[in-house]
């Protein structure tokens, strides 16, 4: 089943994949996600799936494709709504490290957890337990634009359900 377009006011939904949550994002979220992902020196991998899937797309040879300047290779990659989970969840990690980063780091201080600028810097999480999680979402949603939180704490479950999964009846705008 298909959750329809991602905006602000849709229900969370737990079930859908970064595939389907990359599909559903605004063109201009789209956009900057895409140019993040081919700036990000930890996508390599998924950088070479997308390579393949330009070039065939455009019948060029995979070689020509990362010779494209960065602001076409991001367009066409933003244009593409059948991208793998992995590439999803590479470009939505590099979205939020470029574009959100301020959102990222109120969050984690409010639940007491050390960053580097947002970005944890322990190698074990544990879970937060519900109580910290609502008034540090509380604090995201009266500072930061509702898209861009629900966005955040719906792509933090998507790629860690286990330590998130505290955020479930948190994320829907009216939570």
């Amino acid at each position: 089943m298909d959750p329809g377009p991602w905006t602000p006011d849709n229900k969370y939904n737990r079930s859908m994949r970064p595939s389907a949550l990359w599909k559903n994002l605004p063109a201009e979220k789209r956009l900057i996600a895409a140019t993040a992902f081919w700036n990000d020196e930890h996508g390599v991998e998924q950088q070479v799936e997308v390579i393949v899937t330009i070039a065939r797309k455009l019948n060029f040879r995979p070689k020509s494709v990362p010779s494209l300047p960065i602001e076409r290779r991001a367009k066409l990659l933003a244009g593409m709504d059948d991208v793998s989970d992995v590439v999803a969840s590479r470009a939505l990690i590099a979205y939020h490290l470029e574009a959100e980063r301020p959102m990222m780091g109120a969050f984690l201080d409010a639940l007491g957890i050390t960053h580097d600028n947002g970005l944890i810097t322990a190698e074990d999480v544990a879970a937060p337990d519900k109580a910290r999680l609502t008034e540090a979402v509380r604090t995201l949603k009266t500072t930061f634009p509702a898209d861009a939180v629900q966005l955040y704490l719906h792509t933090l479950v998507l790629l860690d359900g286990d330590t998130w999964a505290n955020l479930d009846g948190l994320i829907n705008p009216a939570a």
